[in-house]
């Protein structure tokens, strides 16, 4: 960073964006891909698990996905007071504590002697994992040149659907050769390593600077994005579009571990194989939104989504699986263009427009998920199924309102 003189004669401070292809890109890419593995690959660990706390704790599946909305629920809130700290201490300061405080609770979480502690602790570790998902998308839009933002934070969500996915198979392996209580303990071992990583090789935030904690100017920041009406409906998306993906993957556990399917524990896992087209979405449909616009890339991305969500509805397990699989190919390139539209639209305090944002998306994957078991329970998979094409066709209007300029 440097500064040069306008012509008031003030200093004024000039932006340096690291560089493509750059060795400060390379670190900040790899870096960025491992906070998002670590992050959700510990977030959804319990969501294969599901059933398996139905059977052991003797509880319906709306109560065993509190296990997911618990801490989905308690980040999408924490995430607000990340954002500010990170104003006092710095992005990177506050990411690297997220991963470490996430890591080291994941492991102890597998000592939980019974479900409603194992609910508190999951909360807590909503708490915890705040960091990387409210500051990370700042990161990026902040430090990255505008042209390769799309790019950078498809490879930033590649990391969450890579560390989601491998949480998930790594979770059902162990808890059939072990159990649930070896899985956990395990993959906190692992993020704990990758966190070291991350904390040496992040490049130091060059185009934000700390400041103290201000609470006018932080209610001032979101009071601004609020009446924003177009980012407002951008933010609002995250709420339809995480709500229909944590309802499939959520109940579609029980769908395949009932008969005629009767899937084990390890087949559960590897069904979230299909994680992998979600890194490849994020990346590919990101780039294609900075090339041909956000609104039409997005407005495709749902129509994937929906079409994948309607296959799961036949009954021949192939065709359920690539259902699954574009639905969650749609589903991350949905979230990525509008992560990065997010970025864009707000021309200040990006913080705090990404913590709105991911704060509609976590509370739909809370309340919206666990709601979904109401439908499981009532109307079984054609319910399921109906409920999650109602949210995406909701998302339409949304979209072609923020288009808009103000």
């Amino acid at each position: 960073m440097y500064s040069i003189f306008g012509n008031n004669g003030k200093r004024r401070v000039q932006l340096v964006y690291i560089k493509m292809n750059s060795p400060e890109y390379v670190k900040a890419s790899i870096a960025l891909f491992f906070g998002g593995f670590v992050t959700f690959s510990i977030l959804y660990t319990t969501q294969p698990l599901l059933p398996v706390f139905s059977k052991e704790f003797h509880i319906s599946a709306a109560s065993a996905s509190l296990t997911v909305s618990a801490s989905t629920g308690t980040l999408a809130f924490m995430m607000l007071i990340a954002a500010s700290l990170s104003d006092v201490l710095g992005k990177k300061k506050i990411m690297i504590i997220s991963m470490l405080l996430t890591s080291m609770l994941s492991m102890f979480i597998a000592m939980s002697p019974n479900f409603p502690l194992l609910v508190v602790f999951r909360t807590l570790l909503g708490i915890s994992s705040a960091g990387i998902p409210s500051l990370a998308m700042a990161y990026v839009a902040e430090e990255f040149h505008p042209t390769a933002i799309g790019k950078v934070m498809g490879l930033y969500i590649s990391g969450t659907s890579i560390g989601g996915m491998a949480g998930r198979i790594i979770t059902g392996l162990l808890t059939d050769f072990f159990s649930w209580r070896t899985a956990l303990f395990s993959i906190g071992a692992l993020a704990l390593i990758l966190s070291i990583v991350f904390a040496i090789i992040l490049p130091t935030p060059k185009n934000s600077e700390k400041k103290p904690f201000n609470i006018e100017a932080v209610i001032k920041a979101y009071t601004v994005h609020l009446k924003n009406k177009p980012l407002l409906s951008l933010i609002f998306l995250g709420f339809l579009f995480m709500g229909s993906f944590v309802t499939l993957y959520n109940y579609i556990g029980y769908l395949l571990s009932e008969p005629p399917y009767s899937f084990s524990q390890s087949l559960l896992g590897f069904l979230f194989i299909v994680y992998i087209f979600g890194s490849f979405s994020s990346v590919f449909l990101g780039k294609k939104a900075d090339e041909h616009g956000h609104s039409a890339t997005l407005i495709f991305a749902v129509a994937l989504t929906i079409s994948g969500a309607i296959l799961t509805l036949f009954p021949p397990v192939l065709v359920k699986i690539i259902g699954i699989s574009l639905f969650t190919y749609g589903f991350f390139g949905c979230h990525s263009i509008a992560s990065a539209w997010i970025g864009e639209r707000a021309d200040k305090n990006k913080a705090q427009a990404s913590s709105l944002y991911l704060l509609f998306y976590y509370l739909g994957s809370s309340l919206v998920g666990t709601f979904g078991g109401y439908f499981w329970i009532h109307f079984h998979w054609a319910g399921v199924i109906l409920f999650i094409a109602t949210l995406l066709l909701l998302s339409l209007p949304f979209i072609r309102y923020a288009e808009k300029r103000l």
